[in-house]
């Protein structure tokens, strides 16, 4: 296991769990106690933990993204399947917006080969790196403030910049999604860049995998009413996809 996929799943264990010990940790992931140590020294000056004695603890500085590194290599291989079945959705000439999310980065490489002369609108910068001079791809910047994470631009420079663009599909995706609370984001600054390019696609794709399902996170963007095509790696189930056919959401799984 590489360091940073052991580093992501501490985080998410301190999260479900609010405190995780070194010692324990060393023995599941078969590593030296130091080794550990070191990852939460790492991780508690990226703000994800607060290290206590034996341990740490989840963090209350407020910062509940993943960094953009880590977001990228979780559940890679669905996302990857994911990003495949929105290139069947997504048609040639089609004008976009993407965010910054891990999921939209698989997607973008996905078009690439898949697709011709698309418009992409993004407030990502892997996007914007993996797309730029790509022949038959027009890539536009939201610029705007960085985000701490490095990956995404957010603020009223990028809202504005989304606001004055239509598109035909905004593709999107979110820290957890609820059937009575819809979907959520860990900010607040992230969802309201979501909600703008909701606001001014004609098609609005949601890409949430299984592990985001019954979940519900601090910020709203958005109802189950507000998507159009929800794009998952599994079947949902019974519950979910009934919930799905009375708001109107086709859904796609793999």
């Amino acid at each position: 296991m590489l360091a940073v996929e052991r580093r992501n799943q501490i985080i998410e264990q301190v999260r479900t769990q609010s405190r995780v010990l070194v010692s324990e940790l060393a023995v599941h992931y078969n590593v030296t106690e130091e080794t550990i140590r070191r990852d939460l020294e790492k991780l508690e000056r990226e703000g994800y933990v607060q290290r206590s004695y034996g341990g740490a603890v989840s963090s209350d500085s407020g910062k509940n993204e993943i960094s953009n590194s880590l977001r990228r290599r979780k559940n890679a291989e669905a996302k990857e399947k994911m990003a495949r079945m929105i290139s069947t959705v997504v048609q040639d000439g089609d004008h976009l917006f993407l965010d910054d999310s891990s999921t939209a980065y698989y997607a973008a490489l996905a078009l690439v080969t898949a697709k011709k002369q698309l418009t992409v609108i993004t407030n990502s910068i892997d996007i914007l790196g993996a797309l730029s001079g790509v022949q038959g791809i027009q890539v536009i910047s939201t610029g705007g403030l960085v985000k701490q994470d490095g990956g995404g631009l957010i603020g009223c420079r990028a809202e504005e910049t989304i606001r004055s663009y239509y598109v035909d599909r905004a593709i999107i995706s979110c820290k957890s999604l609820d059937i009575s609370r819809g979907f959520t984001n860990a900010t607040d600054e992230s969802a309201q860049i979501k909600r703008a390019m909701m606001e001014n696609a004609k098609e609005v794709i949601l890409v949430a995998d299984s592990s985001k399902w019954d979940r519900v996170a601090f910020a709203q963007i958005g109802a189950l009413s507000q998507v159009d095509v929800l794009v998952t790696e599994k079947d949902p189930g019974v519950e979910w996809r009934e919930a799905l056919t009375r708001h109107g959401v086709v859904c796609l799984y793999g």
